[in-house]
């Protein structure tokens, strides 16, 4: 790994290399922000795109994208959707470009925490009863953090702030229907995004209040505030690929991920590199599959100064601007990479399992062998038509 002012302890083992170029991100460069106020990036297409998210889809030939399909999908994001638009008259997208405000008072009776390790798993049974699927925690690292958030009334960058002290980021996951995933792309597969995004709102604003009923402080987040994939790989929850994605051991890439900023006392995890980045060296699998080639098929690189990447870390970094022209033209989320990944795949299957040691292994070259073939898409009439 580079040695960096911006290097922190954990780095080597999440497989973080900052170099000295490192910039925190600004909100305003997110391809979804850009898309609003960048003559580049905005079209008629990517207006069509937002505005097929509120019924208003002409919906056209091919399986798929019925009335039915965006039906479905746009239904999906609805709870999300509610919490996001609750304070748009203050500029606030909550959950997407600002955080989620709170909707319970701190207790004014702090509980005692004596064991920070026992508190944590207390926090992870809790965040397992309310839904969620993965829970991890870690350290608050300001670098992932958002230089400036989006006032979406103009568009201007905002002040990103959190309430002093907060020192740990509880990381959930939350899986997406496999059946739909397989579908990819179709507006049909897109209601696998929004039934996540929709449960994850509830989830974190509920594992928040009960923090705040500790009496600790707890700021419910989602897409805002910070990075959650950098978060998710310091909380032991995955490893990054190439596919931009977070590849776990229970789920493969198939999630989404939130987060609660706390300054409870917890114990933190630590990241745990299974192997997934010697696998990904060796597949192209994504990048191949991608129809508009915005995946590298190189090693991993320090970005060469694309308005929508992060600055000064040696990743694999997509191509935003093609990826999202793509979701534009097809009125709906694309997430191909997902579907043929090696490790999109049934963990509870005793033979996926088996596949996935091999995978992390020196037998890696076997692995992906054996992958041949899979991650072809399903026609989205078989998910309509299979029983239930």
């Amino acid at each position: 790994m580079t040695a960096s002012r911006h290097s922190k302890p954990t780095d080597p083992a999440a497989g973080f290399d900052v170099t000295d170029e490192f910039e925190r991100f600004s909100q305003r460069n997110d391809i979804f922000s850009r898309a609003f106020w960048d003559v580049t990036v905005r079209t008629a297409q990517t207006d069509a795109f937002f505005a097929s998210y509120r019924m208003e889809a002409a919906p056209r030939r091919g399986e798929g994208f019925t009335q039915r399909d965006f039906a479905l999908r746009n239904a999906s994001w609805l709870m999300s959707d509610i919490i996001t638009d609750r304070h748009a008259a203050q500029g606030r997208r909550e959950g997407f470009q600002a955080a989620i405000s709170d909707d319970t008072p701190v207790a004014p009776r702090q509980i005692t925490v004596d064991d920070p390790a026992a508190m944590r798993a207390e926090i992870k049974r809790v965040a397992a009863f309310f839904g969620a699927d993965l829970c991890g925690v870690t350290q608050v690292d300001e670098r992932w953090h958002y230089a400036d958030r989006v006032d979406t009334r103009d568009l201007s960058a905002a002040p990103n702030d959190l309430p002093p002290g907060m020192t740990s980021v509880i990381v959930m996951g939350h899986e997406m229907d496999r059946g739909l995933v397989d579908t990819y792309p179709s507006a049909l597969a897109g209601a696998a995004t929004g039934r996540e995004y929709s449960h994850e709102a509830a989830v974190v604003m509920q594992l928040a209040a009960y923090i705040r009923n500790l009496g600790y402080r707890a700021t419910a987040s989602m897409n805002d505030t910070a990075l959650v994939i950098p978060y998710a790989v310091q909380a032991g929850l995955g490893e990054y690929a190439r596919n931009q994605l977070v590849i776990t051991p229970e789920f493969g890439p198939r999630l989404r991920f939130s987060k609660v900023f706390t300054d409870l006392p917890l114990a933190h995890d630590s990241p745990r590199p299974r192997g997934v980045r010697a696998f990904c060296d060796i597949c192209t699998k994504c990048a191949d599959a991608c129809p508009v080639k915005a995946l590298p098929h190189g090693p991993p690189a320090v970005s060469a100064g694309a308005p929508s990447a992060l600055k000064g870390v040696r990743k694999w970094t997509s191509d935003a601007q093609k990826c999202f022209g793509f979701w534009a033209k097809l009125s709906s989320d694309c997430a191909i990479c997902m579907r043929v990944c090696p490790f999109n795949r049934d963990f509870s299957r005793r033979i996926h399992r088996i596949w996935l040691r091999l995978a992390l292994s020196r037998f890696r070259w076997l692995a992906l062998h054996l992958d041949a073939g899979r991650g072809k898409r399903t026609k989205p009439g078989k998910w309509w038509a299979r029983r239930i």
